[in-house]
C-alpha cells in the first residue's frame, strides 16, 4: 500500500483522481488533547476492486501541502465520498476553508435507503460488500510514526470497501428517486455556520437547572471566556474548568482569588494565572450586564397546549408512514416534534422538504381533521375526510 509524504505525488494522485466519477475520502485525527482536531492521516481511493488505486497521505510528513487535495475538492466534476462526514468536513474547513463539492456522505444516504438511525460503517461494510471489517486498530494513536502495518490495513478499508457501499447507495437513490433527499440533509454539513463555534453563544450548551437571566448573564460570560480561551490556546474546553465548576462559579460569583480557592470543582491550575483572571473578569461583566440583554431561556415550548390523543395519532401515523417509505422515524420527527405539531406548533423541521413529502403534508391533514387512520390488518391506512 502506497503512502503519500511529498506535495508532488500528492498532485500527481489528484490529478488521477480527477478523471474518475468520483473518489472515496477519510480521515484519521486525534482530538483528546486540543481543541481543534489534529489531523494525522488522509486516506483516498480511485474507483476499482483492489488496493491499486488507494493511496494514505501523511500529513505530518515534512513539507507535504494538502493544497493538491483541496483543488479536487473544489473540482464540482468529481463526487467526494465520506462516510459519516462532519468531523472530516470540520477538519478541512478548519484548516482551509474549503468544502469537498460534490459532497456524498454514506450515512445519510443509507438512512434514507432505510438502514436505519446513523447505521454505522461497518454495518455497511458487512451486508453491502459482504466482507469482515477489521476494527482492532480504532483507538491507536494516529499522530505516532512510523505507522504499524495494522494500522495502514485498517486506515485503507475505510475507503477501499467505501467505493462498492457508495455505487451501491447511489444506484438505489437514482432507482428511488430520492437523490435529492441527501443533497438537503447535506446542506448543513457544507454551511460554514455548522463549524464556526461563536463564544458567545457557548452556553447554550451548559446544562443548568436555573433559568434566571441574571445567573444565566453570568453563565454565558463565563462560557465564552473559557471557549476564547480554549480556542486561542488549543486545548479542549474541559481542560479549562469543566461545566459543573462553570456552573459553581455562576452561582457563587467569585470576585477575588480567595473566593476561587474556596471552590470545590475548579481545576488547581484554574485557581492562578490567566485563566484565574479571565474567571474573575466574566464573572464582573455577567453581574454587571443590564437586563435588557442578559441572555433569556427558550420557553416557547414549555406551556404548549398538547392534544395528546393527537399526538398519540401523530405517532401511529409516522410509524406507518416511515416504515413504509423505508427511512428512519427519528429521521423525520422527535417525540417533542410531534408534541408541538399536537400543541399547533407548524415551525417544525417535519414540515419542511422531503419530510415534508413522506410525513408531514399528512401530519398536517391529519391535525386539521381531513383524513383519518385505520387498521387493515398489520398496516395502518390513511381514509380522506374531505
Amino acid at each position: 500500500m502506497k503512502t503519500i509524504t511529498t506535495t508532488e505525488d500528492l498532485a500527481a494522485f489528484c490529478t488521477e483522481a480527477a478523471q474518475h466519477d468520483y473518489v472515496t475520502v477519510d480521515t484519521e485525527f486525534l482530538r483528546e488533547r486540543t481543541y481543534y482536531s489534529k489531523l494525522c492521516l488522509v486516506q483516498l481511493a480511485m474507483p476499482g476492486t483492489d488496493d491499486s488505486g488507494a493511496v494514505l497521505v501523511d500529513p505530518l510528513a515534512n513539507g507535504l501541502s494538502l493544497e493538491p487535495l483541496y483543488d479536487l475538492f473544489r473540482d464540482t466534476s468529481v463526487v467526494k465520498v465520506f462516510h459519516a462526514a462532519r468531523q472530516d468536513l470540520e477538519i478541512f474547513y478548519v484548516d482551509a476553508q474549503v468544502f469537498p463539492e460534490p459532497l456524498f456522505d454514506t450515512q445519510v444516504a443509507a438512512m434514507v435507503c432505510g438502514f436505519g438511525e446513523q447505521v454505522g460503517y461497518e454495518t455497511l461494510v458487512r451486508k453491502i460488500a459482504r466482507q469482515p471489517l477489521d476494527k482492532t486498530s480504532r483507538f491507536t494513536d494516529w499522530s505516532r510514526r512510523p505507522l504499524t502495518d495494522a494500522q495502514k490495513t485498517y486506515a485503507l478499508a475505510d475507503v477501499t470497501h467505501l467505493r462498492q457501499i457508495y455505487e451501491f447507495l447511489a444506484a438505489k437513490l437514482a432507482e428511488s428517486g430520492r437523490a435529492r433527499w441527501v443533497s438537503e440533509e447535506l446542506q448543513i454539513l457544507l454551511s460554514p455556520e455548522t463549524y464556526i463555534i461563536d463564544p458567545q453563544n457557548a452556553w447554550k450548551r451548559v446544562k443548568t437547572r436555573t433559568s434566571s437571566s441574571k445567573f444565566l448573564a453570568v453563565v454565558q460570560e463565563l462560557a465564552a471566556f473559557r471557549e476564547s480561551h480554549a480556542q486561542n490556546r488549543n486545548i479542549p474546553r474541559n481542560r479549562v474548568f469543566k461545566d459543573d465548576a462553570l456552573v459553581e462559579l455562576a452561582s457563587n460569583k467569585p470576585k477575588s482569588l480567595e473566593d476561587l480557592g474556596r471552590s470545590r470543582l475548579l481545576l488547581r491550575e484554574a485557581r492562578k494565572g490567566d485563566i484565574a483572571d479571565g474567571i474573575l473578569s466574566a464573572v464582573s461583566r455577567g453581574v454587571a450586564m443590564p437586563p435588557e440583554v442578559q441572555p433569556k431561556p427558550d420557553r416557547s415550548r414549555e406551556k404548549l397546549q398538547v392534544n395528546p390523543a393527537l399526538a398519540d395519532l401523530l405517532r401511529v401515523l409516522l410509524k406507518a408512514k416511515t416504515e413504509s417509505a423505508g427511512v428512519a422515524a427519528k429521521l423525520i420527527a422527535t417525540a417533542s416534534d410531534l408534541d408541538a405539531l399536537a400543541a399547533g406548533i407548524r415551525d417544525v423541521s417535519a414540515l419542511q422538504g422531503w419530510r415534508s413529502e413522506v410525513f408531514g403534508e399528512d401530519a398536517i391533514r391529519l391535525c386539521e381533521g381531513r383524513v383519518a387512520l385505520t387498521a387493515d390488518g398489520a398496516d395502518v391506512r390513511i381514509i380522506a375526510l374531505d
